[in-house]
């Protein structure tokens, strides 16, 4: 991989050229979303890639979907990663199909992840076969629901809010997929396997987003691994160890080095984000979940992250794509 460009420069030989899929992440990682749209049918669904559906956070004045990225294996999207307001548009978009969809990941129960769960998976009506679909989330606590008591209270027959999808439990009442929601236990010290198949192998770690139960993943392929770390502040020191060898790093860019003190609870500053980058040393750093704030000093936040780690950094868009395999 050639030595990461300033943010700025970046940008604009993206904008001059287009970025192919053989020789760094597609243009569409800088480019406009309208841009990323068009561009999105051949960069992404070729080997295994990584496609952000939603690179923004929890209030609209970023004006991008909330979080959530698709894995393309071999022009399939097999694997979802959160799912937050927004994410269904993009989804259809990416030219992702329910039919292909083997896995969900969810981090944690913020809206900005999960919201727009219930409208993908409603799709399950208009598939041509049944199959299993695998759903992820971490346990709950006092204020947060697990991944298991989330699904049931979202979909339980006889009390949950949208009980007319109560057959997503078992693929039944025409509805064409069968999903098996499971919980992670984010204090364990150890990752979790949670999903396997087709020489694809996923794992989910416990990280600390304040006092909201949170999960990253690890994703094993023949071409590389991704890890996609939602919101956290950094403070796990297992992270680390959890996302070494990784090939492409995923790390939310939601607040600047001078956040106030609750901001820092829940997420990480630019700071921290480079110091673990290093650590890590993968690839290829993705930063999303912009939210408008940190959007107005991107340059300087990510000025501040290639201080510690001087790799590729990359800032996200709705539908950018950051391929494996050449």
């Amino acid at each position: 991989m050639k030595p990461s460009l300033p943010l700025s420069a970046l940008v604009a030989a993206l904008a001059l050229a287009g970025c192919s899929a053989s020789s760094a992440p597609s243009g569409n990682a800088a480019a406009p979303a309208t841009t990323a749209a068009d561009d999105s049918a051949t960069t992404c669904k070729s080997g295994i890639t990584l496609q952000l559906l939603g690179s923004g956070g929890p209030i609209s004045d970023d004006a991008r979907a909330s979080s959530g990225a698709v894995v393309w294996i071999d022009g399939k999207a097999r694997l979802l990663i959160d799912a937050g307001g927004g994410t269904y548009l993009r989804y259809g978009q990416a030219g992702a199909r329910l039919e292909d969809l083997d896995f969900i990941g969810i981090s944690h129960f913020h809206t900005d992840h999960v919201a727009d769960l219930p409208a993908i998976l409603k799709g399950a009506y208009f598939l041509s076969g049944r199959h299993d679909v695998a759903l992820v989330g971490p346990s709950g606590n006092a204020n947060f629901p697990s991944m298991t008591a989330f699904f049931d209270r979202e979909f339980g027959r006889g009390h949950g809010a949208f009980e007319y999808l109560a057959g997503l439990s078992g693929g039944t009442d025409g509805l064409q997929l069968s999903v098996h929601p499971s919980d992670v236990n984010v204090a364990s010290p150890v990752a979790t396997r949670v999903w396997q198949g087709d020489g694809v192998t996923i794992s989910a770690f416990g990280i600390p987003h304040g006092d909201v139960p949170a999960l990253a993943y690890r994703i094993e392929t023949p071409k590389g691994v991704m890890v996609l770390s939602a919101d956290q502040n950094g403070s796990r020191k297992g992270f680390v160890d959890f996302a070494k060898g990784a090939d492409l790093l995923m790390m939310p860019a939601a607040i600047d080095d001078d956040a106030d003190a609750q901001s820092r609870f829940l997420h990480a500053t630019p700071t921290v984000v480079g110091k673990i980058a290093a650590e890590i040393n993968p690839k290829m750093l993705v930063l999303d979940h912009f939210m408008g704030r940190a959007l107005k000093d991107k340059d300087k936040n990510v000025a501040t992250i290639q201080r510690y780690y001087h790799g590729p950094v990359y800032a996200g868009r709705d539908l950018s794509c950051f391929p494996l395999s050449h």
